[in-house]
């Protein structure tokens, strides 16, 4: 019987920050310090420079475009009809990218196909939008990187590999025992880095672990408009069978609307306008399922663009939603195959684990989100599970769009459209 030698690769994307304490792991980041980039801005409002190359504008547009596909289309393998659903397409991508800088070959070309973007325009497009995050004194996005790996004479991790993800991700790197101290340690990094909202994402750590890459994403905001009192009270919530549930609505006028031919809705800003929150109610007769199916990237793009400033009677539910899922078949469904299969995958450009080659085997992802009439929190985790093995394995009028049955919602940042969050409410009790 063959020995079967199994090294995982955990990566986290997660909502929420913080700081995370770290007693034994060893700080490797005075070997693997940033270098400086020239990094495009993604922020869509920065003035552009005069000596910036035409096609390097056109590489930031694609990337943006890019992200949005990508969002689009992991947000419909998810999406499951009858069930609350919440991506963080932003916080995967991170994760995603992150491990893609240690593919190669067909792998890595997969990867890029999934994410419609090369590396090379990538890196730089995802490292400019995380330093160039909007934040106020009532609003915030903001991202952490962090990567630990086992101390284990087998282990060999390219200096390539972290030093491209402390360039463009500012990532923090350790080394460390890989034993209950170190669990608690990650768990503590990935608590305080989501406020509290996501704990214990580790249960163990595998005695065949020998790395794991942490994205920290934080989302907080206020609305541009708190609700007051009287405008929040009891109404009904309709779900797609027809059973009614009592909801909590809140009550407001809106000022842009939203209208394709299968769904109206309206933007609600948080304070300063930089985040906002879209919401698509699906016409009657429209299931949520069969919305969400006929999405684009370049749709919602258009949608966005095209919205409409008129009047709009709106009323939001107030809810709290978490969400788990495991992702890998979404991603393969994507056409990211080969990083699955043990025999196909390579991911030479990370590092080698002896006698063995290093595949993924589960992209786990979990989110919440509690909307009320202050604002909104945010949080998702995304965790890549490698092994290493040697064996096989309309005109002007007031509009009125109440969102008392299920609809679709996303959180994007105003300044590019970029969708941070994508989720359906199935049912708002």
């Amino acid at each position: 019987m063959k020995m079967r030698l199994t090294a995982l690769l955990l990566l986290l994307a997660l909502a929420l920050t913080g700081c995370g304490a770290r007693t034994q792991a060893a700080d490797l980041m005075e070997d693997v310090a940033p270098e400086p980039m020239a990094t495009e801005a993604a922020d869509s409002t920065a003035e552009p420079m005069v000596t910036e190359a035409a096609d390097s504008t056109a590489g930031t547009e694609d990337a943006a475009q890019a992200v949005t596909d990508f969002a689009v289309r992991l947000f419909q393998q998810c999406a499951q009809a009858g069930d609350n659903t919440l991506v963080s397409p932003v916080s995967v991508l991170y994760a995603l990218a992150m491990t893609a800088n240690g593919a190669a070959e067909n792998t890595l070309a997969q990867m890029e196909a999934v994410f419609g973007v090369s590396m090379e325009t990538l890196n730089p497009y995802l490292s400019a939008y995380m330093e160039n995050l909007p934040s106020g004194e009532d609003y915030k996005l903001t991202a952490a990187n962090a990567i630990w790996f086992r101390e284990d004479e087998r282990l060999t991790v390219r200096q390539e590999f972290l030093q491209t993800n402390a360039n463009y991700y500012n990532a923090d790197i350790y080394q460390a025992p890989f034993d209950q101290g170190t669990l608690e340690e990650i768990n503590s990094y990935v608590s305080e880095h989501t406020d509290g909202m996501v704990e214990d994402i580790l249960d163990k750590i595998s005695d065949d672990a020998v790395m794991y890459l942490v994205n920290a994403l934080a989302f907080d905001a206020q609305w541009q408009t708190i609700y007051k009192e009287n405008e929040v009270r009891s109404g009904d919530f309709t779900l797609e069978d027809g059973t009614v549930r009592e909801a909590e609505l809140m009550y407001s006028e809106e000022s842009v609307y939203l209208e394709d031919e299968n769904a109206t809705g309206f933007i609600k800003y948080y304070k300063d306008g930089a985040y906002a929150f879209v919401a698509l109610l699906p016409n009657e007769g429209v299931t949520v399922a069969d919305y969400v199916a006929s999405l684009t990237g370049a749709g919602l793009t258009a949608l966005l663009e095209n919205a409409q400033d008129i009047t709009v009677e709106a009323a939001i539910p107030k809810f709290t939603s978490e969400y788990s899922a495991e992702l890998s078949e979404a991603l393969a469904a994507m056409g990211m195959t080969d990083a699955f299969d043990i025999d196909l995958a390579d991911f030479s450009l990370l590092g080698e684990y002896e006698d063995g080659n290093i595949c993924i085997s589960r992209v786990l992802h979990k989110t919440y989100i509690a909307v009320d009439e202050r604002g909104t929190q945010a949080g998702a985790a995304t965790v890549v599970e490698m092994v290493a093995e040697t064996a096989l394995e309309a005109p002007e009028e007031t509009k009125t769009v109440y969102l008392n049955r299920p609809f679709v919602y996303l959180l994007i940042d105003c300044g590019t459209n970029t969708p941070i969050f994508m989720g359906t409410v199935m049912d708002a009790a």
